[in-house]
């Protein structure tokens, strides 16, 4: 069989139905069933949020487990992957909403505090270059956790350590950088994200996500003072100074409840999640041994076209004149809209199952029939 039959399965997880894995091995077993002989490459990827070490350990990276600390300071095993001196972490893993107990959420509260016990354990491990995907938070503290698992300090009126959480900050009289881990100034930190948003503001953390993490209206504003008071006690912080208002007002930083701010005093380069995972996960060459690319995701709408995974690989896959064709839960997008993303054609789930609840319970077997059907458009 030659290359001008190769598929390529790019696809980020079904959320809530399929991992990204699951999702390859489901249309790979639909082109399958219709053409036995089709040369498929999985390329699960994601987009900086949750599923982003699985998808860097399906392309080869090793699996590292850690005990962290959780959202709510109880300790919990995350992982991070690691290939050479390259690491892939994935702020979920430690501080994400899943790692909240059922029913609980503390939008005041939850630190990002296990998230540096994960950066400090990929130093540990000899990473020279950190991917650091940030999505799918429990938190809004600005990082301050994260940070202060890395060796900063923040202290009150009283030089006491301020209370976990954004609302913590509220209490903030000092911070002190100073200590932050000295191997931080020798790696390459890479904040990976797919949002764009400022710390703070009507854009910011607060506003814009504060509402997905159980934060009231009261809570926002509340939050949303916090923020703007710790950048700007940083602003008089020894070697950070005019610097935190640039990075607070910077594409990012409002990212996963303001830790993309904390990473950029780490000096962070921020960059769009899917081209950085497309980057590590090594889609370029896949992509060039292929004449059709598979991608997708749970649904397809208004959010996949701002930097989610099947448009960065769909962009990629139009620039090297490859066809796209995407698989998803839902369709929310009109044909045209599609095309212009590089997508030539979806297939939702629902086309097979209109009934949305068994679409999500039986997601792999349908989703099966869904790849032998584009078998049957585009690969016989």
């Amino acid at each position: 069989m030659d290359g001008a039959r190769r598929v390529l399965v790019a696809a980020d997880k079904f959320k809530g139905s399929l991992t990204a894995v699951e999702v390859a091995e489901r249309v790979t077993a639909g082109l399958r069933r219709v053409v036995p002989d089709v040369l498929v490459e999985a390329l699960p990827v994601a987009d900086g949020g949750d599923g982003t070490v699985a998808a860097a350990v399906a392309a080869g990276f090793e699996r590292r487990e850690v005990r962290v600390a959780g959202p709510l300071g109880d300790e919990v095993t995350a992982a991070y992957a690691l290939r050479g001196d390259t690491a892939v972490v994935e702020m979920a893993e430690a501080s994400g909403l899943q790692r909240l107990p059922e029913g609980v959420l503390a939008p005041l509260t939850s630190s990002t505090y296990g998230s540096g016990e994960l950066l400090r354990a990929a130093l540990d491990a000899g990473a020279r270059t950190i991917v650091f995907g940030v999505g799918g938070s429990a938190t809004t503290d600005g990082g301050a956790g994260m940070l202060a698992a890395l060796g900063a300090r923040f202290l009150d009126a009283d030089a006491r350590p301020v209370g976990p959480g954004g609302g913590g900050l509220a209490a903030l009289a000092s911070a002190d950088l100073s200590g932050l881990d000295p191997r931080l100034s020798d790696v390459e930190l890479v904040l990976a994200s797919d949002v764009d948003n400022p710390l703070t503001g009507p854009k910011g953390a607060p506003a814009v996500y504060g509402p997905q993490k159980g934060a009231s209206p009261d809570d926002v504003t509340a939050l949303d003072a916090a923020l703007g008071h710790f950048a700007k006690v940083l602003e008089q912080t020894d070697g950070v100074g005019a610097r935190a208002a640039e990075y607070a007002a910077s594409p990012g930083a409002g990212a996963a409840g303001g830790i993309g701010f904390g990473a950029m005093l780490l000096g962070a380069r921020f960059r769009p999640g899917i081209e950085v995972m497309l980057d590590v996960l090594g889609f370029a060459p896949a992509l060039e041994r292929a004449y059709l690319v598979i991608t997708g995701e749970g649904s397809l709408d208004e959010q996949t076209l701002h930097g989610k995974a099947p448009a960065g690989v769909a962009a990629a896959a139009r620039a090297a004149g490859k066809e796209v064709v995407a698989v998803c839960g839902r369709l929310a997008l009109p044909a045209e809209v599609l095309g212009r993303a590089g997508i030539r054609r979806a297939y939702p789930l629902t086309d097979v199952e209109p009934d949305v609840a068994k679409c999500i319970a039986d997601a792999g077997p349908i989703l099966e029939r869904v790849a032998e059907s584009i078998a049957r458009d585009f690969v016989a």
